[in-house]
């Protein structure tokens, strides 16, 4: 009876939110997966962004009697509170008592021995839409791993913040890594599901593998379609203006700027300790939870200010804005020591770090990744789920 009660809840939840126009991610379209858990040993991938209306996927899927046997969880944890780099250590959940095996650190994708008497894999990530965020790869390992093991995976597909855009260097195979794995531009415009299938069906597993994936689409989401979280991605990610700049201003994450870390408005400011005529400036601390060790602590750092920067100007012109890095370089005194060794990885390119060193005009560019951007749309288009 009460399961019954739960499912015509969330039936109900699914047809007010239809009803009003709003975007409906996979994970709450739970009449079209449940059937497909049935007595299935279930393992789930998730974080504190895999929410069913305002509960948590694991909470849900236990309260209908579905039999989750553990979780694994990416980069800042299960419940979302680690900072960027900080390995996530595994353990327990303290709610529901389940193991948590981490994929971010030494290891980053689960073991035959993790999988075993596993009968399905269930994803559901929120992503930001942008190469280097590590979910993808995260879910890359994942179907590299149930591809080996032959266990079926299920992705709960969740709406693209910056789908609505395609832009950037497409990333070169010298500059495969955690935090680009594939060919595809900083910015690719596909929901993680589309993803997900792009990568089976381009064969970027290892050996060409491919798994046995399913994909539950997301409900009246386009690509068109300006869809504001209802939780943030990540600790430094803490609105949807620093969602709509992290594209841009995560390039500096390879450089000796600061993007406000240790401030309450990451990635909605970039600045450092010897910029002159200081306008505006932030004092980056520790702040747990968020960046425990963030550059420059306690340091002045002037800058520049982009909380009230008008965003409709990104969402028009559906560009990264390269002119925050332009602006950067040039104020900073010492150009020899500007870059570090990762800007070429973020970038998945050199070319990017050589053509601001060597005055390239942002039109230059632009027009240096048109072939690569071109090619991958006509990649891309072949695994869209939504218009």
């Amino acid at each position: 009876m009460w399961r019954r009660r739960i499912v015509a809840v969330l039936t109900v939840f699914m047809a007010l939110t239809a009803a009003s126009g709003q975007i409906i991610p996979g994970a709450c379209r739970t009449n079209g997966y449940f059937p497909l858990l049935g007595r299935k040993r279930i393992a789930l991938v998730a974080n504190h962004t895999s929410l069913v209306g305002s509960v948590h996927l694991l909470d849900t899927l236990l309260s209908s009697g579905l039999d989750v046997i553990k979780v694994f969880t990416p980069e800042h944890g299960f419940r979302g509170d680690l900072d960027a780099g900080v390995k996530v250590p595994a353990g327990r959940d303290a709610k529901t008592d389940l193991p948590v095996i981490s994929l971010y650190g030494k290891k980053v994708k689960p073991s035959p021995a993790d999988l075993k008497g596993i009968d399905i894999v269930l994803f559901d990530l929120q992503d930001v839409g942008v190469r280097f965020y590590t979910y993808l790869s995260t879910l890359t390992y994942v179907m590299e791993a149930c591809a080996e093991n032959s266990v079926p995976l299920l992705v709960l597909d969740r709406p693209n913040p910056n789908g609505f855009y395609i832009d950037g260097p497409v990333l070169e195979p010298a500059f495969r890594s955690f935090v680009g794995l594939h060919p595809v531009p900083v910015v690719y415009g596909m929901t993680i599901g589309e993803y997900a299938q792009m990568v089976n069906g381009e064969h970027w597993l290892r050996d060409s593998l491919t798994c046995q994936l399913t994909v539950i689409p997301c409900f009246g989401y386009t690509h068109d379609s300006l869809y504001h979280l209802p939780v943030k991605p990540s600790p430094n990610l803490v609105d949807m203006r620093s969602v709509y700049l992290y594209p841009s201003l995560a390039f500096f994450e390879g450089t000796v700027i600061s993007v406000g870390r240790g401030t309450m408005f990451p990635f909605q400011v970039y600045g450092h300790p010897s910029f002159q005529e200081c306008t505006f400036s932030f004092i980056p601390a520790s702040i747990p939870g968020m960046s425990l060790h963030p550059p420059y602590a306690g340091k002045t750092c002037c800058g520049t200010d982009l909380r009230n920067f008008d965003i409709l100007i990104l969402i028009n012109k559906k560009e990264l804005i390269i002119d925050f890095l332009f602006d950067a370089y040039y104020r900073f005194p010492d150009k020899n020591k500007f870059f570090n060794s990762f800007f070429d990885l973020l970038a998945g390119t050199s070319a990017l770090r050589e053509q601001i060193k060597g005055h390239y005009s942002e039109e230059d560019i632009r027009r240096s990744w048109l072939p690569g951007l071109t090619a991958f749309k006509e990649i891309r288009k072949k695994y869209l789920l939504y218009p």
